[in-house]
């Protein structure tokens, strides 16, 4: 991938000047001998320098130019630089004219948009602006220590990695993939980048100083504290219910019934060892306990003074109080546990009372502690990762945040485009069991006038025996071709669940086997069975190797796509090769992949897996848009026609929330297609099972859950609507909008108003979803993007843009018919339901009732709108409505294409843009650039000139003028 020639160069003493090969002026600086004589020494190779250090951990440092305003950065802990692999993530070579040179003991490197400079004595690497403001500056240069999470024994040249810069720093960091617990803004805060069902790791940071940086490593890797939280008992001293030292008083009970106490130290029942076989077992005096809770009860003494961090681990209930002050309340399904992070300030030597209450419907649970920081090392960069071959990462900078995310791209690969129809409105749900089922849903939204696009065919249409096979079960699926034909002719697409899982049994499982593409641990040694029927054994394959992949997507071909499905579900992509098994078990059973070990690839799976899929669909059916949605992802998945979601959350309020950070994260670090499961996947027991039974239609529920369970549906739905991918799913009760609620209750309408107004800002959508590829933009906008100055909006958890025009501020309180909404400063807000007109720089207590979420619209901003449709390609020569919304100038751009194939790549669309003058009062609609087959050469507009009192979301309302656009430039100005 790069040139890695190393080109002589001597180290003399003396008049010194170094130059590359790209070109550049020469720029030479006079060292004196007995500087050269201190310092190491350097080598120039084609696209940078190699430093070899007196001092330090790292013996050699290169820098390589990939751009002018990327470095790439490698520090090794000997000389050998090509042990160094080739990155998994980084799809670019280097590539970037630059100067160099050598003065006080400093190797600068220089490009017109940064400037590294590399110490010649101890190997730190400081990185500057063009300004020369520094930016990034190494603490070391680099920590290099044995591995001690493998579980096979390391590569002799394998290392446990850290990096720490800017200590003390007191600028923000965001980015870093999706995660649980509701944090955009992650100074002082800890990030453990780890693959799981719920947590995808994309290690991509950027700065409020405008740089960013993409950390390439794939294995376990901590953000922030090195340190990962241990055991209570290893760092506090705990006190029982009596006051005795030891640890904590833990009550285990029968529902309410006392069954066994004791003392313990560590509360964790974290994982299963194998199979449902506990790695920690519950005391054998509650083994036939029915309903298992457990209680801790006593006192914590903290050994340090100041921010002590608490992490729990659970799924069933749990709760954890400190002093008296609740400070977690989570509930998740048994199955699928995830961490939630919670804090408090204690004092050396003081006793605090702790009480931990954990009802586990046969979950899963651990509590971990980790001690204060030192406050500059809290406020710094950091990454610390399980292994690696090198200290390996990428430094971009750029005037704003858009510019660091389109070098996060131009490192990883473009996000090139989905079709248009994936950001119209998704139903799912876990499962349609039967084609008639499936069918008799998405024809009941045409009949009802319900605008859709796609639907979902979830898990478990094969043969019960046969995972992995491809085959449907004729039983429910007789006619799988009928059905997608079905779909098609009602104007939708249908999408598929598949899983990189196979039993052993089936042929497609023996065709990978004997190329040995299989990872067979599971099913030879580990034994795991899963959950169907009786369970089986099964095995998950190795997707790195070009030839594994090209296997994977030649049998769906021939099983599925052939059938007619339009896109593909890749579920449980970490691998989940079998849930609540510990991380070192889970990295045994990936542990034969063909580029190493699961240690060292263990968050990257999901990409190569969706590679595969992406080039083998590019290959087969190059003339449409391939789409994949995949649970897991990693740094260069949107390369890969790739949407991720959040993983099978939960239907509570408290998730709910969390979810507005976890796509704003993801976001941030330079994936844009987002989605998640709206209204939650696995609800509480009470939501579940009705007097009789099931609950399918909300009807069937008690009628004392019937009003919280819609009402959270609905605001999860308002919510789901403004981001990129709008997908309804989830467990039952049913999650279709007329199983929620019925047509006449304020729930069904708001739901179908938010559905409506989705498919009228199409026009909106779908141009910055152009954007995403052409401009390298993002949808769902971090205030961080658009407002960076504002210290509020910056840290703020609960709000984000949609495009550069709508502040979205969902609903997450039960029974809240007010929300606080900080409106950013800088600009004027309008409110989008009354026209109220709101400057910015201040919180209001915003109007919420059941019908309508928060929405307000930036001054300045032109918003197309279209018609009301009932999918994306319906009234294709329907008139759009400019609406401009005064008070500021503005501009947008219209993007168009053929929304179906990759024409686009070879310059087959257009933009149309648009320009507000506010002074003027004059609107320009400008010359349309490009053109595609298919373009409408004439379109009617519609202008609407939104000030205060005017309100924006009534489209029914007379335009203030309409013309026919022909590609031409027109100007309009308002008339009072």
């Amino acid at each position: 991938m790069m040139n890695k020639k190393l080109l002589a160069h001597s180290v003399a003493l003396g008049l010194m000047s170094i130059t590359v090969l790209s070109g550049c002026s020469k720029d030479a600086t006079q060292t004196s001998s007995a500087q050269v004589e201190s310092a190491g020494t350097v080598q120039h190779i084609e696209h940078g320098v190699i430093v070899t250090p007196t001092q330090g951990q790292a013996k050699a440092v290169r820098l390589q130019v990939m751009a002018d305003n990327i470095i790439r950065v490698t520090a090794i802990p000997h000389s050998k630089l090509n042990a160094v692999a080739d990155s998994l993530i980084v799809n670019m070579p280097a590539a970037g004219q630059f100067t160099t040179a050598r003065s006080n003991n400093l190797l600068q490197l220089r490009t017109r948009e940064m400037t590294a400079e590399v110490s010649l004595i101890n190997g730190t690497v400081t990185v500057k602006n063009a300004a020369g403001e520094i930016l990034l500056s190494e603490e070391n240069s680099g920590e290099f220590s044995t591995v001690t999470q493998e579980t096979i024994t390391p590569d002799f040249d394998s290392y446990a990695i850290n990096q720490q810069w800017n200590r003390g720093s007191d600028e923000g960091f965001f980015g870093l993939g999706q995660h649980q617990n509701g944090q955009i803004n992650y100074a002082g805060e800890s990030v453990r980048l780890l693959t799981h069902n719920l947590s995808i790791a994309i290690p991509y940071v950027i700065s409020t100083r405008n740089y960013g940086v993409l950390w390439d490593n794939a294995s376990i890797t901590n953000f922030g504290d090195p340190q990962p939280a241990t055991g209570l008992g290893q760092e506090l001293i705990l006190y029982d219910a009596n006051g005795n030292p030891g640890g904590l008083t833990a009550n285990y009970y029968d529902g309410d019934t006392l069954v066994f106490s004791r003392v313990e130290s560590d509360p964790d029942y974290k994982f299963l060892s194998n199979n449902s076989v506990r790695e920690k077992p519950m005391p054998q005096e509650v083994s036939h306990v029915k309903q298992p809770r457990v209680v801790w009860t006593g006192s914590i003494e903290a050994k340090a003074t100041g921010l002590h961090r608490f992490r729990m681990y659970n799924s069933g209930y749990a709760t954890l109080s400190i002093g008296g002050k609740e400070l977690l309340n989570r509930w998740r399904m048994n199955w699928n546990p995830w961490y939630h992070n919670t804090e408090i300030e204690l004092e050396k030597g003081k006793k605090v009372a702790i009480n931990i209450d954990w009802d586990s419907q046969d979950g899963f649970f651990r509590l971990a502690h980790s001690d204060p920081q030192p406050k500059d090392d809290r406020f710094s960069l950091s990454f610390t990762s399980e292994t690696g071959k090198a200290k390996d990462y990428y430094v971009v900078v750029g005037e704003n945040k858009d510019a660091l995310i389109s070098g996060y791209r131009t490192l990883t690969g473009k996000s090139v485009m989905l079709p248009k129809w994936a950001y119209g409105f998704w139903q799912s749900r876990e499962r349609y069991k039967t084609q008639d089922e499936l069918l008799n849903v998405l024809k009941e939204y045409r009949a009802r006038q319900l605008p859709i696009d796609n639907i979902v065919l979830d898990w478990s249409y094969w043969p019960s025996d046969a995972w992995g096979s491809h085959d449907f079960d004729p039983q429910y699926f007789p006619d799988p071709i009928k059905m997608t034909q079905t779909v098609h002719d009602l104007n939708a697409t249908i999408m598929i669940s598949i899983w990189p899982k196979f039993y052993p049994t089936t042929d497609n499982y023996k065709e990978l086997d004997a190329k040995g593409y299989m990872l067979t641990n599971n099913v030879l040694k580990e034994k795991n069975l899963d959950w169907i029927a009786p369970g089986y054994l099964n095995g998950f394959y190795d997707p790195y190797p070009v030839e594994s992949q090209q296997i994977f997507w030649r049998q769906l071909n021939e099983k599925l796509n052939v059938k007619g499905f339009d896109a593909w579900w890749l579920d449980a992509s970490e691998p989940d090769i079998h849930s609540n098994l510990s991380y070192q078990k889970r990295k045994e059973n990936m542990n034969e992949l063909s580029v190493g070990s699961g240690a060292e690839f263990f968050n990257s799976y999901a990409l190569p897996n969706a590679e595969g899929v992406y080039k083998g669909e590019r290959k087969t059916d190059g003339h449409k848009r391939s789409f994949i949605l995949t649970r897991s992802g990693f740094a260069g998945i949107q390369r890969t026609g790739s949407a991720i979601w959040s993983g099978d959350i939960v239907p509570r309020w408290s998730n709910l929330k969390e979810q507005i950070a976890a796509g704003v994260g993801v976001s941030l670090a330079g994936v844009p297609n987002w989605t998640m499961d709206i209204g939650g996947f696995t609800p509480e027991d009470h939501y579940r099972t009705g007097p009789n039974g099931f609950v399918g239609h909300y009807s069937e529920m008690a009628k004392e859950y019937q009003a919280q369970w819609q009402e959270m549906q609905t605001r999860w739905f308002q919510f789901g609507a403004f981001v990129p991918l709008f997908r309804s799913h989830g467990q039952n009760p049913y999650r279709e909008i007329f199983n929620i609620a019925d047509e006449d209750s304020e729930a069904y309408a708001s739901m179908v108003y938010y559905l409506k107004l989705r498919y009228r800002l199409m026009p909106y959508i779908y141009s910055i979803a152009g954007d995403i590829y052409h401009k390298d933009g993002t949808m769902m906008r971090g205030l961080v993007m658009d407002f960076p100055e504002d210290k509020i909006a910056i840290n703020l958890n609960d709000a984000y843009m949609f495009g550069k025009a709508l502040l979205i501020n969902p609903v997450y309180e039960y029974e809240a018919r007010t929300r606080d909404v900080y409106l950013p400063a800088g600009t004027d807000w309008y409110d989008f339901y009354s026209g109220e007109k709101y400057t910015g720089g201040q919180t209001i207590k915003a109007d919420a009732p059941l019908v309508k979420m928060p929405l307000y619209v930036k001054a300045g901003a032109i918003i197309p709108t279209g018609e009301n449709i009932q999918y994306v390609y319906d009234k294709p020569t329907g008139a759009y409505t400019i609406n401009v919304f005064t008070g500021a100038d503005g501009s947008f751009e219209i993007y168009e294409d053929d929304g179906k194939t990759y024409d686009y790549e070879s310059g087959k669309y257009s933009y149309i843009p648009l320009t507000y003058d506010e002074s003027l009062q004059t609107l320009t609609i400008g010359e349309r650039r490009g053109t595609f087959e298919g373009v409408l050469e004439n379109r009617t507009y519609h202008i609407r000139w939104i000030s205060e009192g005017i309100v924006p979301d009534n489209f029914d309302a007379k335009p203030a003028t309409t013309i026919t656009y022909s590609g031409k430039t027109v100007s309009l100005t308002r008339t009072p």
